[in-house]
């Protein structure tokens, strides 16, 4: 069986098949008779080995079990050391000390860390106490290596290894987890950018739609009535127009309503007719060139906001004045809309939408955005930053 499929086996069956073979190649041992690690003579039966074996190869099943099975497995190896130690109890010890290392606590670990190391310096004391030479003394430290210092060690790097694999699983699932975060912010972000467009696009014209097909229905006046239907249908080609140009910048990878959408303050001539056959007295005074070079987001975004507060004029105030100022000064393009209010008082029944989205417009090119009552007005203001050799009139 190989090491990978091994590994793939629970637990359990790992240290089964660990305390068969041990007891196997032990038992080989013990009946070759090349056991002895000191004395030449074993006065002790094979049966008892095959016993004491049984016994050590039998705690190999709780070997996870820490510092309990190192502990009866210590006091199984003081039996053999006291009949005679023996090689194959010195080399199944081993594993003992490698599991306590790696599958205890960390306090666990540095204590076995640091028995290992006390075991050498003890050695090498009790040799030098007996009156040894130090030739001697090293070459007894040296022996126990193999039976205490290399398992713990062994042990002690495999269980960093699995340290830094565990967290670098950690980092890797929280990477995971940060991107998804990403990707779910970024896909709110997109929806709530073509909500804005679409409302944008379909409100306005809409409001503007009923409102004038409704005052057409009223005139007795055909030749009136003929001019309020052709605004109409005006508001519903555009109305198209923009859906269509929606839909494309949906369909293109790459492309970007900041600048490719149709909607610019060069076209606010349009918004305001449309308002004023909607039965608004509109005014306009701009400092702003139509044929100024204004950046593609500010640009759009002022009209935007011009569009939706004479939407919200048309629908909260009708018949009401409003009054449309945009200036460009020291690199601020602000955009005012001052419309009357006919009871400030009482709930516009609106959801809240339209302010929603213009504070967000602003907001997404550094600007800022107030709506509120002024006076005996509602007053809209937009101040947009504008770098200062672009879009003013001088």
């Amino acid at each position: 069986m190989s090491i990978p499929r091994l590994r793939a086996l629970p637990a359990w069956q790992q240290d089964a098949l660990i305390a068969l073979t041990t007891w196997l190649l032990g038992a080989g041992v013990y009946a070759a008779g090349i056991h002895r690690l000191v004395t030449a003579d074993d006065h002790a039966p094979l049966w008892v080995r095959l016993l004491e074996l049984t016994a050590l190869c039998g705690l190999e099943l709780l070997r996870r079990w820490v510092p309990g099975a190192l502990l009866l497995a210590t006091a199984v190896l003081a039996v053999d050391i006291r009949l005679g130690p023996s090689l194959p109890m010195a080399i199944i010890y081993t594993d003992f000390l490698y599991a306590a290392t790696l599958y205890g606590s960390r306090r666990t670990s540095r204590v076995m860390i640091g028995i290992a190391a006390a075991s050498v310096v003890t050695v090498l004391a009790a040799v030098l106490v007996v009156g040894q030479t130090w030739r001697t003394a090293v070459l007894a430290a040296v022996a126990v290596l193999p039976f205490v210092v290399t398992p713990v060690w062994w042990a002690a790097n495999v269980r960093q290894q699995r340290d830094i694999a565990e967290t670098e699983r950690a980092n890797a699932a929280q990477l995971a987890k940060i991107a998804e975060l990403d990707r779910r912010a970024a896909v709110a972000a997109e929806r709530g950018r073509m909500a804005r467009d679409l409302h944008d696009v379909i409100a306005g014209h809409l409001s503007a739609i009923a409102i004038q097909s409704e005052a057409a229905l009223s005139l007795s006046d055909a030749k009136l009535a003929k001019t309020v239907l052709e605004s109409v249908r005006e508001n519903s080609v555009s109305a198209l127009e923009e859906m269509r140009a929606m839909i494309g910048l949906l369909k293109t990878e790459e492309g970007s309503a900041e600048t490719t959408a149709p909607a610019r303050l060069a076209q606010l001539s349009r918004l305001v007719e449309s308002a004023r056959a909607s039965g608004l007295a509109v005014t306009v005074e701009s400092t702003v060139d139509s044929q100024a070079s204004l950046p593609a987001a500010v640009d759009l975004t002022a009209y935007r906001i011009a569009q939706e507060a004479l939407t919200n004029a048309v629908k909260h105030a009708p018949g009401g004045r409003v009054d449309v100022d945009i200036r460009h000064l020291d690199g601020i393009l602000a955009v005012e809309v001052r419309n009357d209010v006919h009871h400030p008082h009482q709930p516009s029944g609106g959801s809240g939408t339209g302010l929603l989205n213009m504070r967000e417009r602003a907001d997404a090119v550094g600007g800022t955005l107030t709506a509120g009552l002024a006076g005996e007005s509602w007053l809209v203001r937009a101040e947009l930053p504008v770098s200062p050799a672009e879009g003013a009139t001088r």
